[in-house]
């Protein structure tokens, strides 16, 4: 009787808070208690990672990320720097003292403007008759974000339900109500919760026994009010009132700073919130004809939006942690300054103009992550005019020759390629800054290792022999650098064991193009793309979308769910699904071939992946599961910053009619040797001596 008056009681806007199977018993009326029972409570994983939206301020005294989750509400909130999460939710309830139960549809997540990271959230319930109007916003000067709710709904209740993971720890918060304000500590970082007009009732508890969720479970109304928790998975919980803004603080004086900011007032601290953004956006280059404005403003403000604002130059990969990553305590992945990412960012940034920070990403890479992934910095560095750059540019280059040119050195995958042509492209830049060096004997010996690779790099990966077509195409990789032979080995991420590796394709080779090594219209390239699309190409919404590589299994089950650890090779439990990326490198491949009409196509498929908010996923459903939608995005990492670093570039490439990031170096050295069509564009004169930011569209 007690579980069906609650089945026709709450109505929850809450995703991935889920309601257990089993509560404690509750006061039949409400009590104050000091301390909540059943420490430590349950461990919840992070939210989904397919974001709605990252809001942050633009200067760097404000040291606070929040991103929205895509079933409502705020999900990770990252406080002091971008690789500590310090809250996994901070969401909405909505309970009706009668009617039926009703999990609520996910909100409209949208971007206000197009010329600053707000948003708005908006939740209706057509049937129950009421609706959540939430907008945010983050305080320039102060670690706090703000959400200004405006609820309607005869005889329903709004509450707030927050779960703190300060110090990047979901097990480890303390809570406590202190007057008005709801706080949460953990060692040195504490959080605090207050509201205009005050929070009408608090309660601190534990996930899955004590905490909020539980207690509307039993019927619609708060009737814990727990003063507080000792140290656990800690949910705190709050009525709030229909119409109010809520303040959330971190830091050592979080609730001085929440209470000074609500003081404020919304609308005085969106407004100067703005005003850094479109500062921003006025330092930079207007959008080029053919991009979509707004999401160009919004990849433009969302590649500076992950910088760390301490550890400055280390932009991340998402602010996100998608499937079993989401288990991770303490959080890592995807919060992490990667070589790889930090390269395709930088070159975003060169796109919009942000040269200042591509050269704090180059920086970063050669003082923090000159560990592995070498070459593509080498080639940056060689975009930036990098003889400043000189001893890192040799550090790098003296180990990727460590093999003396017969393969590609350590902190390399060997026989890809896409890494043997970051290889070459790699040392030829470093040849090129050792001249304007005057070191001539490295030039030598770094242009011999590229011309030996540049020499062998078909021997390596391309076969002849391959299932897929009677011409020669290119591998993803060789294990041995004998394409023709037979060898097998494991794809991972739960795909098939002992693979012959001449199934296995991807569009990786298209980086010989892009980077100078081969011309378009090589006939190894032009039949490896037949390959690729006869293996690897969907058709969604009149276009076509790429998968990643043969058998991956990079993504969700294959009925769409999320998964875990341990995933046993040959399981086929998992699914990589479709890589809305991939459509800008073959964008730009189209450049170089002389067909911008193409590219332009494919920076439009690009952008159809991007809903209201403006946010571009890592990947996009396919055919299956058939109950999802193809073409938008699963739950993938999103906003992942290579995809909108992607999208400006190749935006900025369309415009300038060529691929404003091939080292001319590269480029001359030879493919213009080898381009025998009139039509084949020539690359820009990136050059190493280059001060201006020649990677960049007109400055507006």
């Amino acid at each position: 009787m007690a579980y069906q008056k609650t089945a026709t009681a709450l109505l929850a806007l809450i995703i991935g808070l889920n309601p257990p199977a089993a509560r404690v018993a509750r006061a039949d009326a409400p009590v104050a208690r000091a301390d909540a029972p059943g420490a430590p409570g349950k461990d919840q994983q992070y939210l989904p990672a397919d974001k709605t939206g990252l809001l942050t301020s633009a200067n760097t005294r404000s040291k606070v990320w929040v991103t929205l989750a895509r079933g409502g509400g705020g999900s990770e909130i990252f406080y002091p720097d971008l690789g500590t999460p310090s809250a996994r939710a901070l969401q909405f309830a909505v309970a009706a003292s009668s009617g039926p139960a009703v999990r609520t549809p996910e909100p409209v997540t949208e971007m206000v403007g197009d010329r600053s990271l707000s948003y708005r959230q908006t939740f209706t319930d057509p049937a129950a008759k009421w609706r959540l109007v939430a907008d945010y916003t983050v305080d320039p000067e102060a670690a706090v974000l703000l959400i200004r709710v405006r609820f309607t709904g005869e005889g329903h209740r709004l509450y707030t339900i927050f779960d703190p993971a300060l110090n990047n720890s979901r097990s480890g918060d303390s809570g406590r109500t202190e007057g008005d304000a709801l706080i949460a500590t953990d060692g040195p970082v504490t959080s605090a919760l207050v509201s205009s007009p005050p929070l009408l009732a608090t309660s601190s508890g534990f996930a899955g026994v004590s905490d909020g969720w539980t207690d509307l479970l039993a019927d619609g109304r708060m009737d814990w009010h727990y003063t507080s928790a000792k140290p656990g998975n800690l949910v705190q919980t709050a009525e709030v009132a229909n119409t109010a803004t809520l303040a959330l603080g971190f830091g050592p004086a979080a609730l001085t700073d929440a209470s000074t900011v609500l003081n404020k007032g919304f609308d005085l601290v969106r407004e100067a919130y703005a005003r850094g953004w479109d500062g921003y956006l006025n330092s930079v280059n207007r959008p080029p004809a053919g991009a979509d404005r707004r999401l160009w403003n919004a990849s433009a403000m969302l590649l500076a939006a992950v910088e760390d604002k301490t550890r400055r130059g280390a932009y991340i990969a998402a602010p996100a942690a998608p499937w079993a990553f989401g288990r991770e305590d303490p959080s890592g992945s995807y919060h992490l300054a990667r070589s790889m990412d930090l390269y395709q960012i930088a070159t975003g940034l060169l796109a919009t103009g942000d040269r200042a920070g591509a050269v704090r990403a180059l920086n970063h890479l050669f003082t923090v992550r000159q560990r592995d992934e070498l070459a593509l910095p080498i080639v940056l560095a060689y975009q930036l005019g990098g003889t400043s750059q000189w001893p890192e540019v040799k550090k790098a280059a003296d180990i990727l020759t460590e093999s003396d040119g017969a393969l590609p050195g350590p902190g390399e995958r060997w026989y890809s390629p896409a890494t043997i042509a970051a290889g070459i492209a790699g040392l030829v830049c470093a040849a090129a800054i050792a001249r304007a060096s005057s070191d001539t004997a490295s030039a030598e010996r770094y242009l011999a290792t590229a011309d030996s690779w540049r020499a062998n790099v078909k021997k390596w990966t391309v076969t002849s022999t391959g299932p897929y077509s009677e011409k020669p195409y290119f591998l993803r990789l060789t294990k041995d650098g004998r394409p023709d032979a037979g060898t097998a080995y494991d794809i991972g991420d739960s795909g098939p064991a002992g693979v012959d590796q001449r199934r296995v394709v991807d569009p990786g080779f298209l980086e010989l193009v892009r980077l100078g090594v081969l011309p378009a219209r090589d006939p190894v390239v032009t039949a490896s793309l037949d390959v690729v699309d006869e293996q690897l190409g969907v058709p969604v919404r009149d276009g076509m979308y790429w998968y990643r590589a043969s058998f991956d299994g990079y993504g969700e089950k294959a009925d769409g769910s999320q998964w875990d650890f341990p995933l046993p090779a040959g399981s086929r439990i998992t699914r990589g699904r479709l890589w809305p990326l991939l459509n800008g490198e073959r964008g730009e491949y189209a450049i170089a071939s002389g067909s911008v009409r193409e590219g332009r196509e494919q920076l439009a498929l690009m952008a159809r992946a991007a809903g209201p908010s403006l946010v571009l996923p890592e990947q996009v459903w396919d055919k299956e599961p058939p109950y999802r939608t193809a073409g938008t995005p699963t739950t993938s990492a999103t906003p992942l910053t290579w995809t909108h670093a992607q999208y400006v570039r190749l935006a900025a490439n369309l415009a300038a009619g060529r691929i404003l990031e091939q080292p001319a170096a590269v480029f001359d050295r030879y493919a213009v040797a080898l381009t025998t069509s009139p039509t084949q564009p020539q690359a820009s004169r990136v050059t190493a001596t280059s001060s201006s930011t020649t990677a960049a569209a007109s400055p507006g």
